[in-house]
């Protein structure tokens, strides 16, 4: 739309102006010198903002004003989405607009013809949303509603910009908020790194409670068929089936920091004096990701083609840490298969660490400090490369004890764990190559992402709204929030005003 150069007047903000002048001789009152600071800013929080909803209201009728002026002096030629003219002129179409000052009301010509819908320039020049909510409140209600329950973020909205939106509305801006997330991590360009850098590769999943009818089929059908012992609490080994998977992805860069095995356990009888431990690989350029509507297969496949966006001619290490799980290590080699890439697979130490532990207690009684040293010796063993051999070593030790089966299960499990995934305990080599050996950041994003707000108590979930609370919140630990938005807000430009109706050209 051609700019109308008309020069505002006085009268134009009269109302904002008498607001504020109303707000000024309050201020000076008397008896307002005896208010307290902090009902001097409850004070101005409620006047301000009905002063900033009036000057937004009294500028939008300027625009108003001079679109309808233009017209009038210049007759414009507009065409439809449809590319069809729209010749028949009409003022004073209005709409509501619920902004973070409060709702207002946005009217403007409405250009008509008879057999085609309404086309109003200005909603384009304004790029309007296509309900009621202003892009900022809605950016407002990701903020507040990714790191609090619907109930307290809404209270927070409405205690900040008045009574604005509903708390199920709230819930519906998220899942719009959230729908362009693939396509800005596709189109962004990320910090070239150097052939030695390592690309780190995790996957990990944690359950989120959801309502009956966003579980998955068979979830579904078992919680149908379950016949839970106690009415009123779960027995011992049973499960209440009201949990869906959600599967969480992270990709990151790490030079390397070659250490030894003495670097990460601490040997039995402690360090000599002077002993200087060597760092361990600082994750950079931290990417998250996860859906609980997808399965893990198309997060481990996103994760692979994030990686290889970072590095396209694979020449980097590529390094996957896992936790052993078996369904876990087949999708990550099917998709490196996949992706013509080898990858060095590790399995997180802090997973054998914990087998080792439950293997200990088989040997030692509750308490007993001396099973520290027993684990600390074995899993030095197993970062220098021997876990098969340790493997061998428990399994002896339990028959020389002559241990029942109820006594040796810490055992065997552990020998089992160890042997089963000897291909992916190389802790010697990983560690001479600088690599990391721990999967922290994914199970640190497990915690922050899920459990800090998915999981909160009394939760029960639909699938879309986890979905898009688990996506933005993913957004958000990236530190990409403000970038996304403003791809957001073009994208969404692009839907609602795919001609962008600057077609709206005055004609003399």
């Amino acid at each position: 739309m051609e700019r109308y150069d008309a020069p505002p007047s006085a009268d134009d903000f009269e109302a904002a102006t008498k607001l504020f002048e109303v707000l000024v001789t309050d201020l000076a009152a008397p008896q307002t010198g005896e208010l307290a600071h902090h009902e001097l800013e409850e004070l101005l929080e409620e006047r301000g903002r009905d002063l900033l909803r009036q000057l937004l209201q009294d500028h939008l009728d300027l625009r108003e004003r001079r679109e309808r002026e233009a017209a009038a002096t210049r007759r414009p030629h507009v065409l439809g989405p449809d590319g069809l003219p729209r010749p028949r002129l009409e003022t004073g179409h209005g709409r509501l607009l619920a902004t973070v000052f409060g709702t207002v009301t946005v009217s403007r010509c409405a250009w008509r013809r008879l057999d085609a819908s309404n086309v109003h320039p200005a909603d384009a020049v304004l790029s309007l949303p296509r309900g009621r909510h202003s892009h900022g409140l809605a950016r407002l209600a990701v903020q507040a509603a990714t790191r609090m329950s619907y109930d307290a973020a809404h209270e927070a909205i409405v205690r900040r910009c008045g009574r604005v939106l509903g708390k199920r509305r709230l819930a519906g801006l998220l899942v719009e908020a959230a729908c362009d997330i693939d396509s800005f991590y596709g189109a962004k360009v990320f910090e070239p790194c150097t052939d030695s850098t390592v690309l780190v590769l995790s996957a990990d999943g944690k359950g989120i409670v959801m309502r009956p009818e966003a579980l998955r089929e068979v979830t579904r059908q078992a919680a149908a068929k379950r016949q839970h012992t106690f009415r009123t609490r779960l027995a011992a080994g049973e499960k209440s089936a009201r949990k869906r998977m959600a599967t969480l992805g992270a990709v990151y860069d790490a030079e390397p920091a070659p250490r030894r095995p003495h670097d990460v356990i601490t040997p039995p009888g402690g360090f000599a004096d002077g002993h200087i431990r060597r760092p361990g690989p600082v994750a950079r350029n931290k990417w998250l990701s996860g859906s609980v509507e997808h399965d893990a297969e198309h997060v481990v496949a996103q994760v692979f083609d994030h990686a290889h966006a970072r590095d396209p001619g694979h020449r980097r290490p590529w390094v996957v840490l896992v936790d052993g799980a078996r369904h876990q290590l087949d999708l990550i080699q099917a998709e490196a298969r996949l992706h013509h890439i080898d990858v060095h697979i590790v399995i997180d130490i802090i997973h054998v660490l914990e087998k080792l532990w439950s293997a200990a207690w088989c040997f030692h009684r509750p308490g007993d400090q001396s099973a520290e040293d027993w684990v600390a010796t074995h899993a030095l063993a197993i970062l220098n490369g021997d876990a098969a051999e340790v493997a061998d070593t428990l399994q002896a030790q339990a028959d020389q004890a002559e241990l029942t089966s109820d006594q040796r299960l810490g055992v065997d499990t552990c020998v089992r764990y160890l042997r089963g995934n000897n291909d992916f305990l190389h802790y010697d080599q990983a560690l001479a190559a600088g690599w990391p050996i721990a999967t922290g950041i994914i199970e640190g994003a497990a915690r922050h992402l899920i459990a800090d707000r998915l999981d909160i108590g009394g939760a029960r979930w639909g699938l879309a709204g986890a979905e898009a609370v688990l996506n933005l919140r993913a957004v958000t630990a990236n530190g990409d929030l403000d970038a996304y938005w403003r791809h957001h807000i073009t994208a969404e430009h692009r839907r609602l005003y795919p001609t962008d109706q600057a077609q709206y050209q005055l004609t003399a």
